[in-house]
């Protein structure tokens, strides 16, 4: 009994802190719902008729619903593999270019390494090749902190450009059609089309499993202790024997194919081709949708969504309201900065630690008791 009441206690206590931080994120989207609405209002259009049609558009029907699934999907699994880098402590901006090293490479495997091969062996090898893709491209990030000390947040930025830069150049020259008619890729043969029910395909499912999983990783494993002991102190965890750049290498690999899956799925689950401007921005909306999860890897899960909403609502604002796509934007801004801004604000952030300057002194985001 006397080695019950800790762990009792301790699991009552991230009980009570999930609870707490679930009920500050709806509080910063039901405050910056408001603040949208007055500024919707201020631009000479009706918040009610707004609000109404982004709905409509979202979540009322089973189109509406599907579209929202569709942008969610993404938005989880980059949001995952951002959530999971803060909380090792690395300033992961690059998902955004993973997801397209993921979409690039499984596009390759798909429409130039296994055309007619059965759907069993090119499913697996197509997801496979994703993640590998959007692993090894955030390993030249890790690699470059952790030889170099090259700051993360520069490099991870930088290769975005680059990996969207390699997609356009793919599509225009060796993945291009055959008929060279549209900088596009052939489209995927149908058995390396993900399997769907109603159009939700696979992909979805398996990124939501992906997020029980990387709980389980962050909480309940040796792993997890040593992700989160860097992300809180590199020199403490050093101390303890762990060795920070190593977990950096390994963190920000799992967050890169976590981000390539992401890439994939879309390809083979969405748009069934590669193409330029395959991604709306999923990669940098991530980052808010970790943070207003508080990078738990659970509540990346309805902030995904919701975010998922305002993607799949903008169009029927301004479709069937009147909005205009500029003030759409301005709106989905908002939205976003000040539910960060109240989920980590009101949440009491403790402190913001500053990026390494070198691979020896490894230190990142924190928060709330924990790490951020």
């Amino acid at each position: 009994m006397t080695g019950w009441w800790p762990r009792g206690l301790a699991r009552r206590h991230v009980v009570e802190r999930f609870a707490s931080d679930t009920l500050r994120a709806a509080g910063a989207v039901l405050f910056a719902s408001l603040i949208a609405g007055v500024v919707i209002a201020a631009l000479g259009f009706s918040p009610v008729e707004a609000i109404r049609a982004l709905l409509a558009g979202s979540l009322i029907g089973p189109a509406a619903l599907t579209a929202t699934l569709l942008k969610t999907g993404p938005l989880l699994l980059t949001g995952l593999a951002v959530a999971l880098c803060f909380r090792c402590g690395v300033w992961n901006i690059g998902a955004e270019g993973q997801l397209y090293a993921g979409a690039l490479l499984a596009t390759l495997v798909a429409t130039r390494w296994l055309v007619g091969a059965p759907a069993v062996l090119v499913l697996p090898c197509l997801i496979l090749a994703g993640a590998l893709g959007g692993a090894l491209w955030a390993a030249i990030a890790g690699a470059l902190r952790v030889m170099r000390g090259v700051n993360e947040v520069i490099s991870t930025i930088l290769l975005n450009f680059v990996a969207i830069q390699l997609v356009s150049l793919a599509v225009h020259g060796p993945l291009q059609e055959s008929a060279g008619a549209y900088p596009q890729s052939d489209a995927l043969a149908q058995a390396a089309r993900l399997p769907e029910l109603a159009r939700i395909h696979l992909g979805i499912p398996i990124a939501v499993l992906l997020a029980l999983a990387g709980s389980f990783l962050l909480f309940h494993t040796a792993a997890g202790f040593r992700m989160r002991a860097v992300g809180l102190s590199p020199v403490a965890a050093r101390f303890a024997g762990i060795v920070p750049e190593r977990q950096l290498l390994l963190t920000i690999c799992l967050a890169g194919a976590l981000a390539g899956l992401a890439g994939a799925f879309e390809v083979s689950g969405v748009t069934g081709r590669l193409f330029e401007s395959l991604s709306p921005g999923y990669g940098y909306t991530a980052i808010a949708v970790a943070l207003l999860a508080r990078l738990h890897p659970l509540a990346v899960v309805p902030s995904a969504f919701f975010f998922g909403v305002l993607e799949a609502g903008g169009g029927a604002m301004q479709r069937e309201a009147g909005v205009p796509a500029v003030a759409t934007d301005l709106v989905k801004g908002i939205v976003i900065l000040l539910s960060i801004g109240f989920a980590a604000g009101v949440g009491g952030v403790r402190r913001v630690g500053p990026v390494a300057r070198a691979p020896t002194s490894l230190s990142g985001p924190q928060a709330d008791g924990e790490v951020l």
